[in-house]
């Protein structure tokens, strides 16, 4: 059941009027609604503006002429309102944090985390803002004097996913702000009610209206095209799956549209035979089914080396065994529901591809008596290279093992795929572990650790795993353009 306090938190932020656009929420241009439900239980939580094309250039309106005010406004005065809804979100992190499950399914464990890591992104983003980038200094040939400045970029069309809706949006929104852009945010269909309580505390922390807009669809594609065929956004930040990101960027290339991508994964989790084996199992924990495996950064196959493979899938598998399953609000639940029935169906066909290729089931949780969209977590042993589950991101709670014995041919293995966003190595010598590292084609390497993710570092992946980086100073960076000045010393 859905406690009453999160029922009250959805009443309020009045999603029926859910494009959130020059500070008002409104309805859409149509009228339409669409339902979000509680994917553990099926329950109806809202009915969710429905928006089209003519609410994305309502928002990007807002945005523009919000523009100018926002972007000549002093550092010091976007960073402090940035500094204020860090505070705002820390202070409603329960509230927050119950409304993601609600939407999301994720475990309450995992929604506070991501709720103080989303967090995070507006306090670190707040001193980052104060922080403009810039030079002066003598022409090598003499005579001229440059000086280099940083200007925002204009008006950011944001697309974020709905396995951390907060997090996402506040990785994007934090910079875009500092930078001093204003934004177009379009979230995810599945849980668009996290979207509009942030674009809401934004706002009491004392962020101007149509500075940050928000508009809820369930026609992504018609949405954020409006916003590539308009001459007044200048930049793209998509997180999502590969396939969708190939067409953005075929969209943004027309009007040559300043573009980042933080696209899919397929990340490995190697283990070497002198790996401290608790510690990676704990590492192992973490990287596969925080948030039930459905992240972009979930360790997706797992190489462990033949001498120690006994001892980590006797103490991997206990663990998975042990794994309480259900709705996000029972006490001690750790995994909960998949987003949808579609989510589980595929995440089915590939554990069923890989049983025909041989795989055994080897340990799995106790399955759920409820009827939401749950997959039971699992993992599997004796996975041939080629089933699919290898080959392309689960995005669920299942863990394929492969044995590995020479240093050349694991690292092959873990190389031969088009993705490279994250990768974690587990080994008790540390040179060994990063010169190992640094010829994983991955954007991100956890080493003796399972999370990579830390609004201090620098976020994103190789090959087609996308473009540019997020978090870090890289994260203003996306934001802005360089201009120089060449000016006359003679």
């Amino acid at each position: 059941m859905i406690p009453t306090s999160v029922t009250a938190t959805i009443a309020a932020l009045d999603a029926a009027n859910g494009q959130h656009i020059a500070g008002a929420g409104r309805p859409g241009v149509d009228g339409r609604v669409y339902d979000v439900n509680d994917p553990a239980t099926g329950v109806l939580l809202s009915h969710v503006s429905d928006g089209g094309p003519a609410d994305a250039t309502a928002a990007v309106d807002a945005a523009a002429a919000a523009f100018g005010g926002w972007s000549t406004t002093a550092p010091r005065v976007r960073g402090e309102a940035l500094r204020k809804a860090w505070e705002l979100m820390t202070a409603r992190s329960e509230e927050l944090a119950a409304l993601i499950s609600a939407e999301n399914g994720k475990a309450l464990p995992d929604a506070r985390a991501e709720v103080a890591y989303a967090a995070e992104f507006f306090r670190w983003f707040s001193e980052e803002a104060v922080r403009p980038e810039g030079s002066y200094g003598e022409s090598p040939a003499g005579g001229t004097r440059t000086i280099v400045t940083e200007h925002p970029v204009g008006v950011a069309a944001l697309v974020t996913p709905w396995n951390f809706p907060a997090a996402m949006a506040t990785r994007k929104i934090g910079p875009a702000l500092a930078a001093g852009c204003t934004v177009v945010l379009k979230p995810a269909a599945e849980t668009p009610l996290t979207a509009l309580a942030v674009a809401q505390i934004l706002e009491e922390a004392g962020v101007p209206a149509g500075v940050v807009n928000v508009v809820n669809s369930t026609d992504p594609g018609a949405i954020v095209s409006t916003w590539l065929e308009d001459d007044r956004v200048r930049k793209i930040s998509f997180t999502g799956s590969t396939g969708v990101g190939r067409i953005l960027l075929g969209q943004a290339a027309d009007r040559i549209v300043n573009s980042s991508m933080e696209l899919g994964g397929n990340a490995p989790f190697v283990v070497a035979a002198d790996a401290d084996i608790d510690k990676a199992v704990a590492g192992a924990l973490i990287a596969k089914f925080r948030n039930g495996g459905q992240a972009c950064t979930a360790a997706n196959r797992f190489y462990v080396h033949a001498d120690v493979v006994e001892d980590f899938v006797a103490k991997f598998g206990a663990a998975i065994e042990a794994m309480p399953v259900g709705s996000a609000f029972e006490d001690g639940t750790v995994i909960g529901p998949m987003i949808s029935a579609k989510a589980v169906a595929g995440l089915t066909a590939k554990v069923e591809d890989a049983l025909n290729r041989g795989a055994k089931v080897a340990y799995e949780a106790t399955p759920t008596t409820l009827t939401g969209h749950f997959y039971t977590p699992a993992l599997l042993v004796d996975v041939p290279q080629d089933a699919k589950i290898v080959r392309e991101e689960a995005f669920g709670p299942v863990a394929p093992i492969i044995i590995w014995t020479d240093e050349a041919d694991v690292l092959r293995q873990v190389n031969n795929t088009e993705f490279g966003l994250a990768s974690y190595v587990f080994s008790g010598d540390l040179k060994w572990a990063l010169q190992f590292a640094e010829k994983v084609e991955a954007g991100m390497v956890g080493i003796n650790r399972g999370v990579v993710s830390d609004p201090a570092a620098p976020f994103g992946g190789v090959k087609e795993s996308g473009l540019g980086r997020e978090g870090a100073r890289e994260g203003v960076r996306a934001f802005t353009e360089t201009q120089y000045f060449s000016v006359d010393w003679s």
